[in-house]
């Protein structure tokens, strides 16, 4: 029997049983969702001193009952996802008159959304039931490291540069747009700081391959730097979710202010079908602002808080239920890549009559 402390990874392996904890510290990262390996042998019962294990792998085998609730979820949530943000891409593309800087964001997230679905979903759901680890070879151990969270990121940093520019829209009016070519700059600097971001999990990610019937490991570790995990753990929290959300927020509170101390065209002498008209438009924007910072806030919240109760121990398990609970949440953090699409598409009138 052997017992093995890969820093923040420990594999106990008596011959052909195997258990493996698992932690990250990027909280858009898929892979930092702890994973223990299903034993080969379930008849062999692990020692004493390996009690923790032994509460990981009970908590697997309850997630593990419930394979045939979560799976078709996450195959909806890919469906939907590609398809919604798929079509919102092709949209933007071949119509010309929804080819300006506040679109030109929204493709960009779109397309962020779009890779999410294809990264981070199936391969989360394939990964948290797959009892024999990580089982897609190094390349993908090492690409997906660094193409998860920088997807997420992209997403989260669209998003506050799409609220940004509709507070600049709408708070100065007769102000020179933003050229498109000045929004693809914004959007290559989105990637950029977004892989910049998820450098360091990616860095600090190994495979493991045992050569053997053991589990293999896709993981990150920090070996002898907990506390530059720490920081950069709390760093991700704030830049990947606070941060924006503060963002985002403040940049909507200040449209809905402008909007509400703003007279319909016209003034005093304007018509009542116009001063309708006028409120029925400012009341769709408020709608669009709240939907947006709401679905954000809502579905990201969960996870964020799950990974702050983990912050100090990664290896945490309260009860069984834990790896049930936690999967979940991150369901409900990728749902947000499926509403967008819809969310800006249903109260714009002009994505309504391209999608016709």
């Amino acid at each position: 029997n052997t017992s093995i402390a890969l820093g923040s990874t420990s594999i106990y392996s008596p011959r052909k049983r195997a258990a493996v904890r698992l932690s990250g510290s990027d909280p858009t990262s898929t892979m930092n969702v702890s994973k223990v390996v299903a034993p080969r042998d379930q008849s062999m019962t692990p020692p004493q001193h390996l009690s923790q294990e032994q509460e990981h792998f009970e908590g697997f085998l309850v997630l593990l009952s419930l394979k045939q609730i979560f799976i078709p979820l996450y195959a909806l949530l890919t469906l939907v996802g590609v398809s919604g943000n798929l079509l919102l891409i092709l949209v933007i593309a071949r119509t010309k008159r929804l080819h300006n800087a506040t679109n030109f964001l929204l493709g960009n997230l779109a397309l962020s959304d779009l890779l999410v679905c294809l990264t981070c979903v199936p391969i989360s759901a394939a990964f948290a039931f797959e009892p024999r680890g990580w089982v897609y070879g190094a390349l993908l151990c090492y690409l997906v490291a660094l193409l998860q969270p920088a997807t997420v990121h992209v997403s989260v940093l669209s998003l506050t540069a799409i609220a940004l520019d509709r507070y600049v829209v709408v708070a100065y009016p007769i102000r020179r747009r933003v050229a498109v070519r000045s929004c693809a700059l914004t959007a290559g600097f989105i990637w950029i700081a977004s892989a910049a971001l998820a450098c360091p999990a990616a860095l600090n990610t190994v495979y493991i391959d045992f050569r053997t019937e053991e589990p293999q490991v896709c993981e990150e570790l920090w070996t002898g730097l907990e506390d530059q995990r720490l920081a950069y753990s709390c760093a991700m929290m704030i830049v990947s979710y606070l941060l924006p959300l503060l963002a985002v927020s403040a940049s909507y509170c200040a449209i809905s202010l402008t909007l509400r101390g703003r007279v319909p065209p016209g003034g005093a002498h304007c018509t009542v079908n116009a001063r309708r008209t006028w409120h029925q438009k400012r009341r769709k924007t408020f709608r669009l602002l709240v939907m947006s910072v709401g679905t954000f806030a809502l579905c990201w919240l969960p996870l964020q808080l799950v990974y702050l109760f983990r912050l100090k121990d990664p290896t945490c398990t309260p009860n069984e239920h834990f790896y049930v609970i936690q999967l979940c949440c991150h369901w409900v953090a990728m749902s947000s890549t499926c509403w967008n699409p819809f969310i800006y598409a249903s109260l714009h009138h002009k994505f309504a009559r391209a999608v016709r």
